[in-house]
């Protein structure tokens, strides 16, 4: 059965073919990292380890890249306001480049805790590739597809007449949106920035000598630059969250075809968002969740992969507890030392992979890639009785190299949490009865402070090491 993906830019279902024999190149929009990236944040580089292991299951040659965003992306996708990890050095006095380092670091812990092997990614900085992107720009400029205006140097988008054709946007209806943007200069409401200009008479942390002057790069040169620097065009996938489709990866496209007059990527794949209990995920709504708030991470994992990549999950703690429930089971099976062994196995107590399972498991993936339907087999093949347990282990084991979710080796955490953490955690249960936020965040505050993490659940509450 040959693999099946559900191209955005076409919005059909292609079969893939790569652009070199046996090789497969990805790239992944990775984090801004000015604040660690939450549970929702995480989704797509789940999927993204998943495709990894997959072709490389199939015997490809895997290069993939995973962005770090250090400089240049701004509150606003239209390009206005402050870049995100300049104002947030501002809030807190700490350094930019401390910032991003710490927010990296956290990242990076954050997949090996999904059992990421980062040894076989890319991990390019922005910051890393300036002059990339000033050359970048600058073949735009010769192309004649640029104009300056008082605040940087901005991509008209007019001039390529396939603008918007990823996820066939409604053009007229996002230039519509944009038109509540301050930037009275730019020609048109789609023209992004190609490069921002520091403000006068203000120095930044981060910025850099420019033909055009100093300033620091816009979010969208940034991937274009990495990729054709590291990759070349085009790349056989792309992926990032659907959020990404309309702005981020439409400008991508322009920027780099518009010049190269190849394509950016054969295959565009979005991974959709994570609800927490029917709401978005925000700050504002206090309903943030962070992978150290969770007792076991691959169980999130499992959890994700039990959704199809494309569709809207919410994530609820009853999901949560089955999700650990189900990791749990399918690891204990896994690690027996000793297994069953039915009469005409006893022979070959090792156990053998069980084609029909198997192959009907790789059938589902690549069915644009039905992680779903591939969990749900290996739950049939353990209710099968006409198969012995070493069978059964053997072929979950052959599945996991796949999937990921290491359940050969995962072991149950115990901990004993100190008496100091435990009053402190009543102390905080009681304000939040009482209402009083304030001292329910101090406390919580505190906690994290001392090495441990409070997650709550209604009225109660369940305290882990961080």
């Amino acid at each position: 059965m040959s693999l099946k993906i559900k191209n955005t830019l076409s919005g059909k279902e292609e079969v893939f073919k790569p652009v070199k024999h046996g090789q497969v190149s990805m790239y992944h929009c990775g984090p801004t990292v000015y604040k660690p990236a939450h549970i929702g944040n995480l989704r797509p580089y789940i999927f993204a380890d998943f495709l990894r292991r997959f072709f490389k299951y199939e015997g490809y040659k895997v290069r993939q890249v995973i962005n770090i965003t250090d400089v240049g992306h701004l509150t606003s996708d239209g390009d206005e306001g402050e870049d995100k990890v300049e104002q947030q050095a501002k809030k807190s006095g700490i350094k930019a480049k401390k910032i991003t380092e710490e927010i990296t670091l956290r990242f990076m812990q954050d997949l090996e805790k999904l059992n990421v092997n980062l040894t076989e990614i890319i991990f390019p900085r922005a910051t890393q590739y300036i002059n990339e992107q000033i050359a970048l720009i600058e073949d735009l400029e010769k192309a004649g597809l640029t104009y300056k205006t008082s605040d940087g140097i901005y991509f008209n988008t007019t001039t390529i007449k396939d603008y918007g054709k990823l996820g066939q946007i409604n053009l007229a209806g996002l230039q519509e949106g944009a038109r509540i943007e301050k930037n009275e200069e730019k020609k048109n409401s789609t023209d992004f920035a190609l490069w921002k200009f520091s403000e006068p008479n203000v120095k930044r942390e981060q910025e850099w000598q420019s033909p055009w002057g100093i300033g620091f790069p816009g979010w969208h040169i940034e991937c274009s630059a990495m990729i054709k620097a590291i990759l070349g065009q085009p790349i056989d996938i792309h992926t990032g969250g659907v959020d990404l489709i309309s702005t981020h990866h439409n400008n991508e496209i322009a920027q780099s075809e518009s010049v190269s007059k190849k394509k950016l990527a054969n295959f565009w794949i979005h991974s959709n968002h994570i609800l927490i209990d029917g709401e978005k995920m925000t700050k504002s709504l206090g309903n943030v969740i962070y992978l150290n708030e969770i007792k076991n991470p691959l169980a999130y994992k499992y959890w994700i992969l039990t959704s199809h990549y494309s569709t809207l999950s919410n994530y609820t703690q009853e999901a949560m507890t089955a999700a650990e429930v189900a990791y749990k089971k399918l690891a204990q099976f896994v690690q027996k030392k000793e297994v069953e062994e039915t009469i005409v196995d006893k022979k070959n107590s090792d156990g053998k992979i069980n084609k029909k399972y198997f192959e009907q498991f790789i059938n589902h993936l690549n069915n644009n890639f039905d992680t779903p339907q591939a969990i749900a087999t290996i739950w049939l093949m353990l209710k099968d009785q006409s198969l012995s347990d070493s069978d059964k282990r053997i072929t979950t084991l052959e599945m996991d190299k796949i999937l990921g979710l290491n359940l050969e080796n995962f072991v149950e955490q115990t901990q004993e949490i100190p008496a100091e953490i435990t009053t402190l955690a009543e102390e905080r249960r009681k304000a939040r009865l009482d209402k009083n936020w304030a001292k329910s965040d101090e406390i919580r505050a505190k906690i994290q402070d001392l090495g441990y993490t409070i997650k709550d659940t209604g009225d109660t509450y369940e305290v882990m090491t961080n």
